[in-house]
């Protein structure tokens, strides 16, 4: 069963789908790790929801990233211009490849209100195969 659609965007119905596991040893199947080095994550930190949307969806609709992840709600605590600061953020989780970090990274730091926005890669060192080649597939 599925679920209904989250939202829908142009042409396609973003949706979400329960996942069910069978324990049966002949229905288990895991898909083989893959070396995650042409792919990175990306943290980048927004002021509130309108801007990490408005962010994330010129990244994807940019295929800079095939994927964002919003999580609202954080609670920051930072140096800035010499006094300890602190506050509640969204913390955005980009997925992509490592060729698309420079035109995603002019985007962030073209579009955000931040006068130094974060923007932080991390590398991966592998993953699902069948994720990171969605990764790849997505992001041409």
């Amino acid at each position: 069963m599925s679920n209904p659609p989250l939202e829908a965007s142009g042409d396609c119905a973003l949706r979400s789908e329960n996942l069910s596991v069978q324990t049966s040893a002949e229905t288990w199947q895991f898909s083989p790790v893959k070396s995650g080095k042409p792919f990175a994550l990306i943290l980048v930190t927004a002021p509130d929801l309108k801007v990490a949307r408005r962010l994330a969806r010129g990244a994807l609709r940019a295929k800079l990233v095939a994927c964002a992840n919003l999580i609202p709600k954080i609670e920051s605590h930072y140096w800035w211009q010499g006094c300890l600061e602190s506050g509640t953020e969204v913390l955005m989780l980009f997925k992509t490849t490592k060729g698309r970090l420079a035109k995603l990274e002019k985007l962030i730091l073209a579009e955000h209100p931040y006068d130094t926005p974060e923007f932080v890669v991390l590398p991966l060192t592998s993953g699902a195969r069948r994720y990171l080649d969605w990764i790849a597939a997505s992001v041409v």
